[in-house]
C-alpha cells in the first residue's frame, strides 16, 4: 500500500500524547505499592502496559521508524517530566507549605532507580518494536495476535531484567529477584491478552482511516536514526 511517510496524522498525534501521558502517570503511580492476591506490584502497572500496547498499534500500522521517533519522544517528555520533578523537590517549600514528605516521596526518585528506569524503557521498547517489525516481514502481516503477544513478552521481559537489578539490586534479597521479574513479566503479558480485542479493533480502526499498513523493508533498525522516517 503506498504511503507517505512525511505525513503524520491525527490519529499518528493522539497516540503519540498518549503515549507519553501513560509514561509520565505511569512514574507517580510507581510510588504507591498494591496487592494481586499473594503478589505485590506497582500501582504503574494500572497504566504501564498501555505503552506497549501503543508501541504494538503504531508499529504495525506506520511502522518501525515512526516507533523508532515515538519512543525518544517519549522518552525526552518522561526526561523532563524527572528533571523538573527533582528541581521543584529541591526547592524549600514555603513555611506555611507542610507537604514536603508526600512531595518528595512522588518526585523525589533516588538517581539510582531514575537510571535504571530510563535505560530499561528505552531497551523494552526497541527491543519490542524490533520484535513487532520482523515477525510482521516473516509472516507477511498475518498473525497480529500472537505478534503482539510475542513482542510483548520479549519486551517487558528485557524491561524487567534490566530495571529490578540496577533500581532495586542489594536492596531486595538477590534470591528473590528471578520470581519479581517472573511476575512482573506475566501480569504485564497477561494484560495485553486481556485487552487484545480492543487492541485488534484499533488496529484495523486506524489502518482503514489512515489507508496505511507499512512493511519493513531495508530500513536500517539502528535506534539512533531517529528522524529517518
Amino acid at each position: 500500500m503506498k504511503h507517505d511517510n512525511q505525513k503524520v496524522s491525527v490519529l499518528f498525534m493522539l497516540f503519540g500524547i498518549l503515549f507519553c501521558v501513560c509514561l509520565i502517570t505511569a512514574n507517580v503511580l510507581e510510588t504507591k505499592q498494591i496487592s494481586f492476591g499473594f503478589v505485590n506490584v506497582t500501582a504503574g502497572l494500572i497504566v504501564f502496559p498501555v505503552r506497549y500496547i501503543i508501541n504494538d498499534v503504531v508499529c504495525e500500522v506506520w511502522g518501525y521508524r515512526r516507533t523508532r521517533m515515538l519512543i525518544w519522544l517519549g522518552f525526552a517528555m518522561n526526561f523532563l517530566f524527572v528533571m523538573f520533578g527533582a528541581i521543584a523537590d529541591w526547592i524549600p517549600g514555603a513555611d506555611y507549605w507542610n507537604g514536603d514528605e508526600g512531595f518528595h516521596q512522588i518526585f523525589g526518585l533516588a538517581p539510582r532507580i531514575v537510571a535504571a528506569s530510563f535505560v530499561a524503557f528505552l531497551a523494552g521498547s526497541f527491543i519490542n518494536a524490533y520484535v513487532m517489525s520482523r515477525m510482521k516481514m516473516m509472516t507477511e502481516g498475518k498473525g497480529f495476535s500472537f505478534r503482539a503477544i510475542a513482542s510483548t513478552v520479549f519486551g517487558e521481559s528485557a524491561d524487567s531484567i534490566i530495571f529490578f537489578p540496577l533500581a532495586l539490586g542489594g536492596v531486595i534479597p538477590w534470591e528473590e529477584m528471578p520470581s519479581l521479574i517472573i511476575s512482573q513479566v506475566c501480569i504485564k503479558t497477561l494484560y495485553e491478552i486481556i485487552v487484545l480485542p480492543v487492541t485488534i479493533r484499533v488496529v484495523a480502526f486506524t489502518k482503514r482511516h489512515d489507508q496505511e499498513d507499512v512493511y519493513d523493508e531495508d530500513i536500517n533498525y539502528n535506534i539512533f536514526k531517529i528522524f529517518s522516517f
